[in-house]
């Protein structure tokens, strides 16, 4: 769902009662409030040196608060590649590579050269930095470090100094930001979108989004479902379980991933020689983690703990069953090397900025991702206690993330929740959902859910499948998915289609520029 570490309710006629002027296409009814933001003309130029030159970029207005459209304006920065001919184009393919927190004006670039031909020949791709994001008005809480890892496992001994963490962080975003990020939602950016439609000149807009991107797309569908044209939803977000209940389903989906690669390493005992059982191939692993705890292990210079091996190798159960074998045997033969006192340095991820020249603070990712999903909805439990008794039950129902998902976050202290409540998705616009069976991102049960609530919407099911994103990855799912988008047709039932012969041994890098977990450090890139 979100960038670096890992990477998430009121009807929704009730609240458009209460604010009527918010959405664009209610502008004449109300005045036409957002006739500025409407009629606004880009004035493109090209995005970066370092991108070809037929990437262009430009700044738009929209306003802070759609309640109050003369109000504060934030920009937001988007992107175009002209890809269609006059002949064949039939609009725009808004493009979004999840998050929250993703920066999305360099979609286009990385799109084009994964799409099919037809694809391109029928649309413009259009990306844009969400609010809050990039070169989109991006927020910062400037938080350090330490601060920006909040994979943290629930223990007795320092719950407490998590609690003072998850206060620290809320207090920091507020004292930086203040009233803006109860503006930065997904519900906000869905009606940046649809000023972005309207800046563009089209009617409609069809759309690509991954992961979080999903979410915001069905969120889009919502309150815009006759700007809806054709809506492709990869990786798909439960609406139902945003956004706390987004992070627990990474446990919950973990265990059997987790179980089915026991039984794939155990049939490989002579190999491995990680157990000739799934339960001894469970119980060398659980070894591991408590030897680890233990004393740290020194892996090239990094010392990892118990904590670290369970969050770090997570996503991983989902994908590649040999590249997490691989990666067992190597933990294993540099906890036999580790030194007695240990040499290695503590580890302490350090978050990637947004690339191509961006200047955004350093902790922007992290800033939007509690942004959004603190905001979005109002649902986070606010004592600390609910949190510790959750993440002690889920540690036991999942033991290999289950008290990472569930301990404090800073949600629990976000002084400026939502300016509206989580928007309810319900609709019959037709959409296309993608889902991979071995999502560590997006679990299949997640995928289901989207597919419940958005009754016009078709699925399509990659048994096999493993990882996040599937469209542009090579998938059995891609001739559906370019069949919808290049005629509008949908399959007449939900499909399940088969991955590839050997895509649960090991996972194939993705070309696609979606925000990932990032693993074990000095384990990345050896397999």
């Amino acid at each position: 769902m979100r960038n670096s570490r890992i990477a998430l309710l009121v009807a929704v006629s009730a609240v458009t009662t209460l604010v009527p002027v918010l959405t664009p296409t209610a502008a004449s009814a109300a005045g036409d409030p957002l006739r500025p933001y409407l009629k606004q003309k880009p004035s493109w130029h090209r995005c970066d040196k370092s991108l070809p030159a037929s990437l262009q970029c430009a700044t738009i207005k929209v306003p802070l608060d759609y309640a109050k459209p003369g109000g504060k304006k934030l920009d937001l920065e988007i992107s175009r590649m002209r890809t269609s001919t006059k002949k064949e184009r039939r609009g725009v393919l808004l493009l979004n590579p999840g998050g929250p927190g993703g920066p999305g004006v360099d979609m286009p670039y990385y799109m084009a050269r994964e799409l099919p031909k037809s694809v391109k020949n029928t649309y413009d791709l259009v990306g844009f930095d969400p609010r809050g994001v990039g070169l989109s008005s991006p927020v910062g809480c400037g938080l350090t470090s330490g601060e920006r890892n909040w994979e943290r496992p629930y223990k007795p001994e320092t719950f407490d100094k998590d609690v003072k963490w998850a206060r620290t962080v809320a207090e920091k975003c507020d004292k930086k930001q203040g009233d803006k990020l109860r503006h930065v939602t997904t519900r906000n950016t869905a009606r940046d979108m649809d000023v972005i439609r309207a800046v563009l000149g089209e009617k409609k807009i069809s759309y690509l989004g991954y992961s979080y991107g999903t979410y915001l797309g069905a969120v889009y569908t919502q309150l815009f479902p006759k700007r809806s044209d054709r809506i492709v939803l990869d990786s798909a977000v439960d609406p139902a379980r945003i956004w706390r209940g987004m992070i627990q389903v990474w446990a919950e989906g973990a265990e059997p991933a987790f179980a089915r690669w026991t039984e794939w390493t155990a049939a490989r005992d002579a190999k491995y020689k990680l157990g000739a059982t799934p339960e001894a191939v469970r119980t060398t692993f659980y070894d591991l983690v408590a030897r680890a705890d233990r004393k740290p292990i020194d892996l090239d210079g990094t010392l990892l703990t118990g904590d670290d091996i369970r969050s770090g190798l997570r996503a991983l159960f989902f994908g590649g069953t040999r590249d997490v074998a691989e990666a067992v045997v190597e933990l294993k033969k540099a906890a036999d090397r580790t030194p007695s006192a240990g040499t290695g340095k503590p580890r302490t991820p350090e978050r990637v900025p947004p690339s191509f020249g961006r200047t955004v603070p350093k902790d922007n990712n992290d800033a939007a991702f509690w942004a959004v999903v603190c905001a979005d909805t109002r649902d986070w439990p606010r004592d600390p206690e609910q949190y510790r008794e959750d993440a002690i039950k889920d540690k036991a129902t999942y033991p290999l993330y289950g008290d990472f998902a569930s301990s404090i976050k800073p949600c629990a202290f976000w002084k400026k929740q939502g300016s509206e409540p989580a928007t309810t998705i319900d609709n019959k616009v037709g959409a296309l959902i993608l889902q991979n069976e071995w999502d560590s991102q997006t679990p299949l049960t997640s995928g289901q859910g989207l597919r419940r609530v958005m009754r016009g919407s078709k699925m399509v099911t990659v048994a096999g499948g493993v990882g996040h994103g599937i469209y542009g990855n090579k998938s059995c799912a891609d001739k559906t998915a370019t069949a919808y988008l290049t005629t509008g047709k949908l399959p007449a039932k939900d499909v399940t289609c088969k991955a590839r012969p050997g895509a649960e041994e090991r996972a194939t890098p993705n070309p696609l520029p979606l925000p990932t977990p990032p693993g074990i450090p000095g384990l990345a890139g050896r397999f």
